[in-house]
């Protein structure tokens, strides 16, 4: 028998933001910040089986996995039917859709039904942010079949000792390094370059060193960067961590432009005794120009049809405020002053 329990593939979570870009709650947002992209979240009763310890669908985070928050907003839930429609007559700002999956076998034929029926029934392209550890042979190639033209991994920690503390054997995880990183070069053979992505977040006990590090290495594989802040999730097991400082998220965004846009390389670079950026690696008055135009502090993640970032969170990392640690627009002058005001604070 079928359960009366609105799940997936026939319902998806929604996030708040994209509910209001697409007209289904009311709401406006700071600096008229809009979405670009749908952002969804598979839905089931029993939630995920994952225990990150920063992240709000813990398994043992307290209450029910209908009740949790992800990211600090609500994620309401929506049928397909409704998502469909409302993608099909939002603004013309929303480029993208995205689904991400959850640590819970049962999503790997469910998110290939929901891709599909929106690969075909929408007018926007489709991403998945892929649950590497359930996956099995073969999936990859089927998302694509389905539909999908780009993938994410969210690989977040900076090395393999903070993963297996964060994300594995230290909160009695499922998740392990070596599989995210066999993952990782699948989906390059899928997907190809510049299609494949992986989320990094900055604060998790990490040096800046090692970030810009492993950045580097994505680089050199064709794997493209989409950079977050650690912004602690209440109730979580790391409720009580602090963001990582404004001036090192501030340095990690332009060294990741910087190499991404293959201006500087991780070599390049020179660090202090903490780890911290010191020299970018590049002639200060080139560095002044492109801080100035203010490009390495917006969201970095899949670009739309139109060459621009889609998928741009906005204040997914902070509350809204002119200092930002992802800016969903081009910071204004008022902004790009603290910008460079805080860059080289605490090195």
């Amino acid at each position: 028998m079928r359960s009366n329990f609105r799940q997936s593939p026939d319902y998806a979570k929604m996030s708040l933001a994209t509910a209001i870009s697409l007209g289904l709650i009311q709401g406006r947002m700071y600096r008229g910040a809009v979405n670009r992209c749908v952002n969804l979240l598979v839905h089931y009763q029993e939630g995920c089986s994952a225990n990150c310890a920063y992240c709000g669908l813990a398994k043992k985070r307290p209450g029910t996995y209908e009740e949790k928050s992800f990211i600090h907003v609500d994620w309401p839930i929506y049928s397909m039917d409704e998502i469909v429609e409302a993608i099909n007559r939002a603004p013309a700002y929303v480029k993208r859709s995205c689904i991400s999956m959850i640590t819970n076998g049962k999503c790997r034929s469910h998110t290939k039904s929901m891709v599909r029926r929106l690969s075909q029934e929408t007018r926007i392209p489709v991403s998945v942010l892929l649950a590497p550890t359930i996956l099995r042979r073969g999936d990859l190639a089927e998302l694509k079949e389905s539909g999908a033209d780009k993938v994410g991994i969210a690989v977040d920690l900076a090395t393999e000792a903070l993963f297996d503390r964060y994300r594995g054997k230290g909160v009695s995880g499922p998740h392990r390094w070596e599989r995210y990183w066999e993952v990782l070069e699948e989906a390059l053979e899928v997907f190809g370059h510049p299609n494949v992505g992986a989320h990094l977040m900055v604060g998790m006990g990490e040096t800046e060193r090692e970030m810009i590090a492993l950045m580097d290495r994505l680089y050199d594989m064709g794997v493209m960067n989409h950079l977050f802040s650690f912004f602690a999730e209440e109730g979580s097991a790391m409720s009580g961590w602090p963001q990582p400082s404004w001036g090192t998220y501030l340095r990690v965004q332009l060294a990741r432009y910087l190499i991404e846009e293959g201006l500087s390389r991780y070599s390049k670079m020179e660090f202090g005794s903490q780890g911290q950026v010191v020299d970018f690696g590049i002639p200060s008055m080139q560095l002044e120009e492109i801080i100035h135009r203010g490009e390495p502090f917006m969201t970095t993640g899949c670009l739309g049809p139109d060459g621009q970032v889609a998928c741009n969170r906005p204040f997914g990392n902070c509350l809204p405020d002119v200092r930002q640690w992802n800016y969903p627009y081009p910071p204004n002058e008022e902004e790009l002053t603290l910008i460079k005001q805080h860059l080289f604070a605490s090195v």
